[in-house]
């Protein structure tokens, strides 16, 4: 049976986000992101589920520091909807509440009208699992649903988050630098990784064979490279396949004002999109 790896405990988002993609393979927690993507490259598991931002809580930080570390490839994206709830133990009287920081601020607005004070934990599921173990009736936790049933923890609320139809995109990551072929009655992105040369303007006409090109960027993110404050890594998604003519001569564009250029990978978008 084939593994996919993913950061967290049994109940988390990621291990449901396995289960929608991959659900004859065995999902396998592991406590960082680090030691999800390094199980993959060791060949200890066939890929790896890893989210990459979140439509409430904006991007997951460490992944795009981690995304240039690896030399995996992005071969699908998933859009996982996230209903967090409210539990607890039976008879509780909850003060406090832990979770992941990106579901506590996925909550913000009823945490505050609940009185109840956050407490960071690195997994939502993990946190579940420790409440359930500490046997602790003044805490409670913000998870998924499968982490209640899984834990022994009594739901206080439903559909807990401050805004509908929360959202996580998750990409999918392995050891294939395969591009599938293309086919024009499908729809593609393409992501890209790439640092700038030191010149005027460069980011504008970088990215100007997009636009000359008829081709949409649906995303484009910058942080700083981890070895200097002076220069920004931008990663950026196109709605396209990258063995188009229109995005060979965008990309022949972008490299001309690129230092550093590494495609990612061409994947099905997925339906969410559409």
């Amino acid at each position: 049976m084939q593994k996919i790896a993913f950061q967290g405990q049994l109940g988390a988002y990621s291990h449901l986000a396995c289960k929608h993609v991959n659900p004859d393979a065995q999902a396998v927690p592991y406590d960082s992101f680090v030691q999800a993507i390094s199980a993959v490259e060791c060949g200890d598991a066939k890929r790896a589920m890893i989210p990459l931002e979140n439509s409430s809580a904006g991007r997951v930080e460490e992944i795009y520091r981690q995304i240039p570390k690896t030399h995996l490839n992005i071969v699908a994206e998933h859009f996982q909807p996230v209903s967090h709830c409210l539990m607890a133990l039976p008879d509780a009287v909850p003060s406090w509440v832990m979770s992941h920081p990106q579901a506590l601020a996925q909550c913000h607005d009823k945490i505050i009208a609940l009185g109840l004070e956050p407490r960071a934990e690195f997994d939502t599921a993990g946190a579940a699992k420790l409440l359930a173990k500490d046997g602790d009736l003044t805490g409670s936790v913000v998870a998924s649903e499968l982490a209640a049933d899984l834990y022994g923890l009594n739901i206080i609320e439903r559909q807990f988050e401050d805004i509908t139809g929360n959202t996580t995109r998750f990409i999918v990551l392995m050891k294939d630098s395969a591009v599938r072929e293309y086919d024009a009655s499908k729809t593609y992105v393409t992501s890209i990784l790439f640092t700038l040369r030191n010149i005027p303007a460069a980011l504008y006409k970088a990215l100007g064979g997009f636009a000359t090109n008829g081709l949409n960027l649906i995303k484009i993110e910058s942080y700083l490279n981890s070895n200097t404050l002076n220069s920004s890594q931008f990663h950026i998604d196109v709605a396209q396949h990258i063995d188009t003519q229109a995005m060979q001569n965008a990309i022949e564009e972008l490299q001309f004002y690129a230092s550093q250029y590494r495609w990612l990978g061409t994947y099905e978008s997925h339906e969410f999109r559409r």
